[in-house]
């Protein structure tokens, strides 16, 4: 059943999720130096997903729109701190997992529903495509290329 949108709602979520994901990141072994800003990605992502649904978006279709500004977030972390961007993706994309899917779909499968069974495995199978797809779209933009005269030494002139 969906839940009706309130913002006092939406900044528990949020916070929740910064929560949450600074755990996981403590349990991925992540320096302490990038707790908060791990923290900051999940719950963006989380944000999103959540407006999505809220608005009428199918899981799958919410997760793909929340893996945009989750990963865009990430690859500005990753350049902010010099560090690598699977290091704040992994921990970000931590709420987006759909874990009670899998979860579910084991289930069933346990219980021989084949019908529940189908239906949760092809949503889970869905939700992490679009999770994956996401990715793949925003870190497929290239950065912008700013070499100053310093960092750019030129041929090698031999003498």
């Amino acid at each position: 059943m969906m839940q009706p949108f309130s913002l006092p709602g939406c900044v528990w979520q949020f916070g929740a999720a910064i929560v949450a994901t600074i755990c996981f990141a403590v349990a991925f072994q992540t320096p302490r130096r990038h707790f908060l800003s791990c923290g900051l990605t999940g719950a963006v992502g989380w944000i999103v997903y959540v407006l999505g649904t809220a608005a009428g978006l199918s899981a799958p279709v919410a997760t793909l729109v929340a893996a945009l500004p989750l990963t865009g977030f990430a690859r500005f972390f990753a350049i902010a701190h010099k560090a690598p961007i699977t290091l704040f993706l992994l921990c970000g994309i931590f709420p987006l997992v759909p874990g009670a899917g899998i979860y579910y779909t084991a289930y069933y499968l346990l219980l021989n529903e084949e019908q529940l069974f189908a239906a949760k495995g092809v949503e889970t199978l869905k939700t992490a495509v679009a999770l994956a797809l996401g990715i793949a779209i925003v870190c497929s933009i290239p950065l912008p290329r700013t070499v100053s005269r310093h960092q750019y030494r030129g041929p090698k002139q031999t003498r």
